[in-house]
């Protein structure tokens, strides 16, 4: 099984044939979106240039303007945050649970305020957040919800496929993703109303797209009296080499979601029994989907690098940190970062105490291998190591 393969490579070819011209282009833009929309089981899905501008045009979509307030959680990559910026607001910390390392929904109550806008939960690792309560809780307060599907293809909560819950969902298609085109990704939603908006905000605020449509008519383009920008947007418009590449991905995801699957199967039985390593908590009524497989390592008398150094020594391939958590990140202490002083004021130590706790101990394993068999000999790398430090 190859990353990128026979199918993959025909539709590139075919968008190759026509040339790259104008007048063939959005065919396989309008393929993917369509495909993607119906796999995920939502009326609209708008394609992007990566799964950052997904955040920022869905935060733009919603109607979050300067100085509103966006909560997030901080133990996730730092686009979440960064689009919140992106859009001029203002980014509220919310903490992880301890089991589950999603964003806890108590702590999202807590930190409401007038201000609160919207939500942004984070399908972390490829585990949907809980998200009933949070759906009662932007009921409740009238806020908008944002999935970050980033990790999350497949996924599924309740009997609701990921992606799906929201008022909107971002997904990526960066190159560790379930699915890639390299670069790339997508918003879904199933309000008309908010894909019209996604839409023109991701093509320069044109006045001929809208929720099902991403290109401009030729009629529209060869007639002096068109007027084109009826809103501010961005050209955050995906290119139809990446759209061809994506559309091959998504027509195989049920199979590269599920080796994921069986390789963190395999990691499970590797820790099965280890007092001091603990798996990311799966709560029934979740399938978790493993863009990573992530474990939080107990032992105080282990220090994380040495762990590393020795599942390296005994065949591993090494193992990722968890990012450092948004708010203790340099750019964030910068105040030449911030449009507005107020994006400043959250995000001090210790307003999220259990993601504090948590971040220095995660180790992050590799699911993304091809080869059944290599992944094997990691996940006994892995039971070697375990056997080693039980035994110090």
């Amino acid at each position: 099984m190859k990353r990128i393969g026979e199918r993959e490579q025909a539709y590139v070819l075919q968008v190759l044939d026509g040339q790259l011209r104008n007048s063939a282009g959005h065919v396989m833009t309008t393929r993917l979106e369509q495909a993607f929309a119906t796999r995920f089981n939502v009326k609209y899905a708008i394609a992007h240039i990566n799964g950052t501008a997904t955040l920022h045009s869905a935060l733009v979509a919603a109607g979050v303007e300067a100085g509103d307030e966006v909560i997030v959680p901080p133990l996730t990559m730092s686009s979440t945050t960064l689009a919140v910026l992106h859009a001029k607001a203002v980014p509220i910390f919310a903490d992880v649970d301890l089991q589950t390392l999603t964003i806890d929904p108590g702590d999202i109550r807590a930190k409401i305020t007038p201000r609160t806008k919207a939500i942004i939960p984070v399908a972390l690792y490829g585990l949907s957040p809980d998200m009933d309560p949070i759906m009662g809780i932007a009921r409740e307060h009238n806020l908008i919800v944002i999935e970050d599907d980033a990790e999350c293809f497949l996924g599924y909560y309740n009997g609701h496929v990921v992606g799906s819950i929201g008022h909107l969902a971002s997904f990526s298609f960066q190159s560790s993703k379930h699915m890639t085109s390299g670069e790339g990704g997508m918003v879904v939603t199933n309000d008309l109303e908010l894909a019209h908006r996604v839409r023109r905000f991701n093509s320069l605020g044109y006045a001929g797209v809208g929720a099902g449509e991403g290109k401009i008519t030729r009629d529209d383009l060869q007639n002096p009296a068109y007027e084109r920008h009826v809103s501010l947007g961005w050209n955050y418009r995906m290119p139809e080499l990446c759209a061809a590449v994506a559309l091959a991905q998504l027509e195989r995801l049920d199979e590269l979601v599920a080796k994921r699957q069986m390789i963190a199967h395999l990691y499970d039985e590797a820790v099965k029994g280890c007092a001091w390593l603990k798996p990311q908590r799966v709560p029934p009524g979740y399938v978790h989907t493993y863009w990573t497989y992530p474990l939080v390592m107990t032992a105080d008398n282990i220090e994380w690098a040495v762990f590393r150094k020795k599942y390296m020594e005994l065949g591993g391939d090494g193992i990722y940190a968890a990012w450092k958590l948004a708010y203790q990140e340099p750019f964030f202490s910068n105040p030449t970062t911030f449009i507005y002083p107020e994006q400043s004021k959250y995000g001090k130590p210790g307003c999220c105490p259990n993601a504090e706790a948590l971040q220095p101990k995660l180790l992050q394993f590799k699911t993304n291998y091809m080869d059944l068999d290599l992944a094997a000999r990691k996940a006994e790398s892995l039971a070697k190591t375990i056997a080693y430090f039980d035994q110090v």
